[in-house]
């Protein structure tokens, strides 16, 4: 893209420049310290130039938006056409009382929904199992049977607004009552627009919320992509997430590698299957985090974008150019988030923000500020959703497609993050893969030497954290606390013991045989899952079938 004989004169200049203007600037007027480094502990260099990107090709490494290699954007027009979904993440207690978050939100002007479940439903618990006990509705809301999904969806027109998941072990069973809720509001399966995360790669590597061991929770997932493939088209069945690997402490490099490692894995189980790579592949979606370091992430989502349509397209042969996109949503960095002054959160997660925005996402959340505290408030996640809103209406950055393409330090960043991606793919295919690499512990190993990398950074003042290590304040904190509805676990236990006394016993008892059967056989399980959800089958109940079949996961112990 650049004359070799400029960039020759160019280098000289650069030389010059470093000798003469940079050393008396220096002399006088001392950087602020030794070495710049990004949030993942990377160096930055004081100046960027066509020197730093002088291998780029145009049309092989960027292209056009909407064209491959997509690194500038998936669709034509971006946000010009088509805002970004504005999906804020939302969930506590019981049905009812999220019920009533979810319409407010949808009045505030968000755009589509995201459910937020409470550990035990994570966990495949229903409310009043012992192991559930303290941890009702505390970190989402509570989903024991499909009478809570039928109240969760009450008044919301599921044809109309597409929703998001966050579940991943129950995925299938979840995904089930959903599907069934619909069609007690007469909407079909094909008319559903949604995503459920179902990505239980990521959490043997950072989230830890297994239940299974690893190769049935994969034919589990696989279910799913054959299932939503044949019946509910219009639906993104896994959510591929480098949220939680980030949140867990890796770097932007290794949230980026680790996630498309495990993309590229749930691609060879569903050819494994039989099916067309154009079959499912256009259905799958990727879930990234937005932290602190501006540049650093919006290269990042570039870099996605540009080695998975290579990979898709060279690797696995797809042909279907909707098979080649990295389409994402992304969520502002709860890690960074500071219980200390929590209104500065509010600053934060708008710098976040605008680096999903300028990083060109198709969906966004963004936290509040109050989220080290507890959920969020009423109060907070409005202005959270404001954030997005300003971001949209008034600051411009929707205006243009990927205003900062071409930037050298922004490329130069984005071909930085995409070499160290395909290090760590090399890394792991010498390991046997990725399932194998999380029996070893590669994956956790790294995000934890990271991470650990990262507390020491801050502890030693290396890194500043504003009201953490520097500019501390003295105050009681002030803002408002979501509190929630103290007869919530009474009235969500009652609800299953009545579920449990109404319902036909026989019908239960026959479709969790049947899931039975079909578990320890190769049938798909979806249509058994929703005939045990139909029947009012408890998410624990159907859980533990799977787990006399299946067997429960202990990680192994790592030295």
């Amino acid at each position: 893209m650049f004359d070799r004989e400029k960039l020759n004169q160019l280098h000289d200049s650069h030389k010059k420049w470093e000798d003469n203007d940079v050393a008396k600037t220096l002399a006088g007027m001392p950087e602020r310290r030794k070495e710049f480094i990004t949030t993942s502990s990377e160096p930055i260099d004081r100046l960027y130039t066509p020197l730093d990107i002088e291998n780029l090709d145009y049309e092989e490494d960027l292209g056009l938006p909407g064209q491959y290699p997509f690194t500038r954007g998936v669709h034509p027009t971006l946000h010009r056409g088509k805002l970004w979904t504005m999906r804020m993440f939302a969930g506590f207690g019981t049905a009812e009382e999220t019920n009533q978050r979810f319409k407010y939100l949808l009045d505030q002007g968000q755009t589509g929904l995201s459910i937020a479940f409470d550990l035990p439903t994570l966990m495949g618990y229903n409310t009043d199992a012992p192991e559930s006990l303290g941890e009702f509705g505390k970190c989402g809301v509570a989903i024991s049977s499909l009478k809570d999904m039928e109240i969760l969806l009450d008044g919301i027109p599921l044809d109309k607004v597409s929703t998001s998941m966050t579940i991943n072990s129950p995925a299938s069973i979840i995904w089930a009552m959903y599907i069934a809720a619909a069609e007690k509001q007469g909407v079909r399966p094909d008319q559903l627009r949604g995503t459920t995360q179902n990505d239980i790669l990521k959490e043997f590597i950072a989230q830890k919320e297994y239940i299974f061991p690893p190769e049935p929770s994969m034919r589990l997932v696989v279910d799913t992509m054959e299932f939503g493939s044949q019946s509910v088209p219009q639906w993104n069945t896994i959510s591929i997430s480098g949220y939680h690997i980030r949140e867990a402490g890796s770097t932007a490099a290794q949230e980026l590698a680790f996630t498309l490692a495990d993309g590229m894995e749930y691609v060879r189980w569903g050819i494994a299957r039989g099916m067309d790579v154009d079959e499912f592949a256009p259905r799958l979606s990727f879930f990234f985090n937005a932290h602190n370091d501006f540049f650093e992430e919006i290269a990042k989502y570039r870099a996605a974008r540009r080695i998975w349509a290579r990979e898709m397209r060279n690797t696995f042969g797809a042909k279907n150019p909707r098979s080649w996109l990295c389409r994402f949503h992304t969520q502002t960095a709860g890690a960074s988030l500071t219980a200390q002054q929590p209104e500065i959160n509010i600053v934060r997660v708008a710098v976040q923000a605008l680096a999903a925005v300028l990083g060109g996402t198709q969906s966004l959340h963004t936290n509040s500020m109050d989220e080290a505290l507890a959920l969020p408030s009423e109060h907070a996640v409005t202005i959270a959703l404001r954030t997005q809103q300003i971001l949209a209406e008034e600051s411009g950055v929707a205006n243009t497609v990927d205003p900062l393409g071409g930037s050298f330090f922004v490329e130069a960043q984005t071909d930085r993050i995409e070499a160290q991606a395909y290090d760590y793919f090399r890394r792991i295919e010498s390991l046997g893969g990725v399932l194998p690499s999380i029996e070893k512990g590669f994956f956790q190993g790294e995000i934890s030497d990271a991470a650990y990398r990262y507390q020491r950074e801050i502890d030693t003042n290396v890194r500043k954290v504003v009201g953490v290590n520097a500019y501390n304040e003295h105050k009681p904190i002030s803002i408002p606390i979501l509190v929630m509805d103290p007869a919530g676990y009474e009235r969500q236990v009652n609800r299953l013991n009545e579920i449990r006394a109404t319902r036909d016993p026989g019908q239960v008892g026959q479709a969790l045989d049947r899931l039975r059967i079909a578990a320890q056989g190769t049938e798909n399980t979806m249509p058994y899952l929703l005939d045990a959800v139909r029947a009012y089958a408890t998410l624990g109940e159907i859980i533990q079938v799977m787990k006399e079949v299946y067997g429960v996961y202990h990680e192994p112990t790592m030295i």
